[in-house]
């Protein structure tokens, strides 16, 4: 007699009840910690999950803030307007604190760094004086500014800092760059024009060089410290200089011309996270409708940029809630295994208690008092190691203290169900042709209409997270899962017999073994394969979901750099193209021009009317084809611009449908201030190298424009091809080219070009869809579902050769009598789990591709693909990750069996009174 079944024949309860639960609890060891081990599981992906995804959605948030620019993610309160005098001036900065405390809340605890400003922009201002080049040459639009924190960013060179007293001149303070640029040294003399006759004096006081250039202090004076110089005849200088607020007022007032007065606000990405996102996001919403000044207005897009990030992180909640709820329903599924496999495992115990008179009730309380020693501590443990993971939540979630209970009362309620009616002898499992009861088609039924409303209701509403998690809805994909797993097991003993009939003719008996027992029950079973489908079907749901963000990103990269790279500048001369082909890793280059914002007119004739305005490029078609197709990007050049030729008549040209709704059959369009008429050969939606957010636009072919010696049309843009291309090297000679050409329209030597070159690559454009926004809760997401899928599975194959060891035992121990072989042991039970791990990797693996077709947009999978459609996506290798899980599982299994049979020594099983153990 065992000793579970001893401590039942004990009498004296109230001396060693006690120590009884203990020894009981030592006694079944290894079922006891089966179940402890999935509890902490569970517990800690319930608390570890929600605890890394805020995490992870927090780092997202403030990286996509510090990203933004500042005029998007600072809020701005400004007003345009005359000052009253200069101490009315000097007074306006003394606001700066009264109206950062006046912000809606929480913004005022959330700002980090703010300015104040006087400033007359560069479009109000010319400058002139009395030293070349101040007094000739193209026209110097200067502005003035005095913001509070310069002189704390700046290390004199030479002179003073500005100081202005009343009745002299303006005192300014030049950059280096600006001083060097217009020549000019403290002493000189400016005068300052606006758009009437009025002028304003100026003395330079010093000239100063940033500390750190990037600081944001001078993100609204990027011209105070580097000028632009023209590279095209007609444009002009443009610079900002510094000076103190009562310059500022003193120039404004002698030059009739208003200051625009700001505030400037920035908030502390640090201090922003999830949980107070939607209160920032009202708050600034409700400062832009607040007027803080007579004829004042706040400029941010902080509240438009947390609501895109609030809608990623919505469509990211719809993710970790599906793939959530199928980690914990395979969880769940195994604690329900291994409770059962716990009870089948004491049957013989219980059914002793029962026969001597113990009630159902004290069987619960037995069993009770055993799980209440080690589940509630085990879930407790996998709670604390959850808190330990990054990331924040309010307190212990509700789903904890549930699990706890959960994994306490399992074992005592499944007992109480299976000793309703004692016996000692055990229920056939291999009855398949029993006609199953009414009760259980209801079930099932039930089940199956519960999935299929599920995905209507889905499709119909969407799964929306911001109200809390609907537990029906995102369960749905679960009880798709469950309800496949009904049909499977109603289909799959078809298929079984037929080859056990088949087996039977063949020779040898282990094939026909292996089906008889697979297809009488054992293992396919309801339980391990629901589980097994679950799981499976999760993980393959991530990967293809995975899969489909990706390749709807890899489109979007096409779009915006249709080749290994882009080079961008300002304008480079005719024949940069052969100067660039020339440097190493260069396999192929492509002139382009584009520019934003040109006109589009009826015909090139002077009574043309206007048809709006458009993006051009222009592209020579067949080397922009070659770099294309060189570079293996995946993206289509319209034959007509590969084909196009110059001739006399209008140039074909590819248009967006917004641009031929205007122009109709042709137009013509601005290239550098001039007309070049086409005719609409293809109407696209979206064309490579202009990304998608372009909604008109005009491409025009390169090689069929005419040609005019003295005007050619200056590329800005090469598109390269090249796999390791020498970056320094292209980039030295991008911007010599650059500076020869603005040497050619100045007609003097130029040190450096206006606008440096810049290259970017598809790789890095591709690497950085990747870094914004809610990704990395994405990828975390995608890496439980797939890797949790995969390890449940494999669980779950090992809990179904678990539950029917000892009656595989048994048919081996007898087999071996007859000569069965340890390896032909191994394809036994090889034979035997292939239809379950077979049916559960194929069912799972159909279910997990089908869902992100069924969900459709309720995923919200746009969110993360900026302008492309996200199409669902089966990679090769998901279909062949299918196929290794099934290899997988069938290994454990026979890692499982190996180990079970070293335990049962099979060579005494049919030992007189082992076999019903």
């Amino acid at each position: 007699m065992s000793a579970a079944m001893r401590q039942g024949n004990d009498r004296r309860p109230s001396r060693r009840w006690a120590g009884g639960p203990v020894r009981r609890v030592r006694a079944f060891a290894a079922q006891a910690g089966l179940l402890a081990v999935l509890g902490l599981v569970a517990a800690v992906l319930l608390t570890a999950g929600p605890r890394m995804s805020t995490e992870y959605a927090d780092r997202g948030l403030r990286a996509d803030v510090a990203a933004l620019p500042h005029l998007i993610r600072d809020v701005i309160i400004s007003t345009r307007q005359l000052p009253d005098g200069v101490d009315g001036a000097v007074a306006q900065a003394g606001h700066l604190d009264r109206l950062g405390t006046a912000l809606p809340a929480p913004l005022p605890r959330l700002v980090d760094q703010r300015w104040h400003s006087a400033t007359i922009a560069p479009a109000d201002f010319t400058a002139t004086g009395d030293a070349p080049p101040m007094d000739g040459g193209a026209v110097k639009q200067v502005g003035v500014t005095a913001q509070t924190g310069l002189a704390e960013a700046v290390d004199l060179r030479a002179g003073a800092w500005p100081r202005t007293v009343a009745g002299q001149p303006a005192q300014v303070a030049l950059s280096e760059r600006v001083a060097e640029v217009f020549a000019l040294k403290p002493g000189d003399r400016l005068r300052f024009a606006g758009r009437g006759p009025a002028r304003g004096d100026a003395v330079v006081s010093g000239i100063f060089a940033p500390r750190r250039a990037t600081d944001p202090v001078w993100d609204d004076l990027r011209y105070a410290l580097d000028p632009f110089v023209p590279a095209v005849d007609g444009e002009p200088f443009i610079a900002v200089v510094v000076t103190d607020s009562a310059g500022a007022a003193t120039l404004s007032l002698a030059t009739d011309t208003p200051l625009t007065f700001s505030w400037r606000y920035r908030l502390d990405e640090n201090r922003l996270d999830t949980a107070n996102l939607d209160a920032v996001t009202t708050a600034v919403t409700e400062a832009r409708r607040t007027q803080f000044m007579p004829a004042s207005t706040v400029q941010t897009g902080l509240d438009t940029a947390g609501v895109r990030f609030a809608a990623q992180l919505a469509a990211v909640g719809a993710l970790v809630a599906v793939v959530q709820a199928g980690l914990v329903a395979s969880l769940l599924g195994l604690i329900l295994l291994a409770a059962a496999l716990t009870v089948q495992r004491r049957r013989e115990e219980l059914a002793l208690l029962r026969s001597r008179g113990a009630s159902l009730a004290a069987v619960a309380r037995r069993l009770a008092a055993e799980s209440v020693l080690l589940q509630p501590a085990a879930v407790a443990a996998g709670w604390l190691l959850g808190t330990r993971a990054p990331g924040h939540a309010d307190g212990v979630p509700w789903t904890v203290p549930a699990l706890a209970v959960l994994t306490t009362a399992v074992v005592p309620v499944l007992a109480v169900l299976a000793q309703r009616r004692v016996t000692f002898v055990a229920r056939r499992q291999d009855l398949t042709r029993a006609r199953p009861s009414a009760r259980r088609l209801t079930a099932e039924a039930a089940v199956l209409a519960a999935a299929v409303a599920g995905v209507l209701l889905l499709r119909r509403r969407g799964l929306d997270t911001d109200g809390g998690v609907d537990a029906y809805l995102v369960s749905v994909p679960v009880l798709l899962a469950v309800a496949t797993a009904l049909v499977a097991l109603r289909l799959l003993p078809w298929p079984l017999r037929l080859v056990d009939r088949l087996a039977a003719r063949a020779r040898g008996a282990l094939l026909f073994l292996g089906a008889a027992r697979a297809g009488r029950g054992a293992p396919v079973t309801i339980g391990p394969l629901a589980v097994l489908i679950v799981a499976v079907s999760t993980g393959v749901f991530s990967a293809v979901v995975a899969t489909t963000v990706d390749a709807a990103r890899d489109r979007a990269a096409d779009l915006a750099v249709p080749a290994d790279a882009w080079l961008t500048g300002y304008a480079f001369t005719p024949d940069a193209a052969d100067r660039l082909a020339g440097v190493d890793g260069v396999d192929a280059v492509a002139r382009v021009w584009t520019e934003a914002n040109r006109s589009v007119l009826s015909g090139t004739d002077a009574d043309a009317r206007a048809l709006g305005r458009a993006r051009v490029l222009v592209v020579d078609g067949p080397a922009f084809a070659r770099v294309v197709q060189r570079s293996g990007v995946d993206v289509d050049v319209p034959a007509a611009l590969r084909t196009a030729a110059r001739g006399d008549g209008p140039v074909p040209a590819v248009v967006s449908p917004a641009v031929a709704a205007d122009v109709g059959a042709g137009a013509a369009a601005d290239v550098q201030n001039r007309l070049y008429a086409f005719t609409v050969a293809q109407v696209a939606d979206t064309f490579p190298g202009l990304g998608t957010d372009v909604e008109r636009f005009i491409v025009l072919p390169w090689q069929a424009l005419p040609e005019y010696a003295e005007t050619p049309v200056i590329p800005n843009r090469f598109l390269l091809a090249g796999a390791d291309v020498a970056a320094a090297e292209l980039l030295r000679v991008a911007d010599d080219v650059q500076r020869q050409r603005q040497e050619a329209v100045l007609g003097t030597p130029v040190a450096e070009p206006e606008i440096p070159a810049e290259l970017d690559t598809w790789g890095a454009y591709r690497e950085g869809l990747e870094r914004t926004g809610a990704n990395a809760v994405l990828a975390l997401t995608f890496v439980l579902g797939g890797v949790g899928g995969t390890a449940l599975a494999v669980l779950a194959v090992g809990f179904s050769v678990v539950a029917d060891v000892r009656g595989r035992g048994r048919v081996l121990s007898r087999l071996r009598t007859m000569g069965l072989s340890v390896g032909n042991g191994r394809r036994l039970l090889v034979y035997e789990l292939v239809p379950l791990v077979g049916v559960a990797a194929l069912a799972g693996g159909a279910v997990g591709v089908a869902l992100p077709w069924l969900l459709g947009q309720t995923l919200g999978l746009d969110t993360f693909t900026p302008g492309v459609a996200a199409r669902a996506h089966l990679d090769p290798l998901v279909v062949g990750g299918v196929l290794a899980l099934v290899v997988v599982g069938l290994l454990a299994g026979l890692a499982v069996e190996n180990l079970a049979n070293r335990r049962m020594r099979l060579g005494e099983v049919l030992r007189v009174g082992e076999e019903n153990r």
